[in-house]
C-alpha cells in the first residue's frame, strides 16, 4: 500500500533561451507557470487509526511552497553564462537575489530537474518520511514538462561555477549560487 500526495503551486517568471540565438525565446519573456510535486512515503504507509495520514499537509509544504512563493515567483531565470549576469552583477547587485541561475539555458526541463533535487533536499533536511518522485511543470496550458529520476544524470554542471553543493541540492531558500 502507498499513498501518493501531490502538491500544485503558481508562480510568475521571465528567462530567456540563450543558447536560441535568432528565436522568440531569446528575448527575455515570462511565463505563468504550475509546478506539481508527487510525493511518497519512505516508510510504512500503514495509518494510524488516529490522525490517518502519513504526515501533515502543512509539514509537507511549508518549506516547499516558502520557496516557490519567496524565492522563485517573479525571478529571472538565465543561463550561467548568459551576459545578462554581468550586467545584474555591475549595475543592479540588490537584485542577484531574483536571479534563477541555470546550467545552460533555464529550460522547463532543466527547472524540472532542479526542483525535483531541490524539494528532496528541503523533505531530507526536514526529517520529513516522505522523497519526491515526480515534478511536474506546466510553462504553458499545452506545454508540460514531468521529470523523474536521477537529477544528478539529467543536470549537466560542465562549465557551470559554483560550490561543490549546487542551490539546487541545498536545503536553503537560494536560487543562484552568486
Amino acid at each position: 500500500m502507498m499513498f501518493e500526495i501531490c502538491f500544485t503551486r503558481r508562480y510568475c517568471m521571465s528567462h530567456r533561451l540563450f543558447n536560441l540565438k535568432n528565436s522568440k525565446c531569446f528575448v527575455p519573456h515570462g511565463h505563468n507557470e504550475y509546478v506539481k510535486v508527487y510525493l511518497v512515503s519512505t516508510e510504512d504507509d500503514n495509518l494510524d487509526g488516529n490522525t490517518n495520514m502519513s504526515n501533515g499537509f502543512n509539514a509537507l509544504k511549508e518549506t516547499w511552497h516558502n520557496w516557490i512563493d519567496n524565492a522563485v515567483d517573479h525571478s529571472m531565470q538565465l543561463s550561467n553564462i548568459d551576459p545578462l549576469l554581468d550586467y545584474f552583477k555591475d549595475n543592479e547587485p540588490e537584485n542577484l537575489t531574483h536571479l534563477l541561475i541555470t546550467p545552460g539555458d533555464p529550460t522547463t526541463e532543466i527547472l524540472a530537474a532542479c526542483f525535483y533535487a531541490k524539494i528532496n533536499s528541503f523533505l531530507q533536511h526536514d526529517e520529513i518520511n516522505m522523497r519526491c518522485i515526480k515534478v511536474e511543470i506546466e510553462e504553458t496550458p499545452t506545454n508540460t514538462v514531468i521529470f523523474s529520476g536521477d537529477p544528478q544524470k539529467a543536470i549537466s554542471r560542465k562549465d557551470y561555477e559554483g560550490p561543490r553543493v549546487p542551490w539546487w541540492m541545498r536545503p536553503d531558500m537560494t536560487i543562484n549560487d552568486l
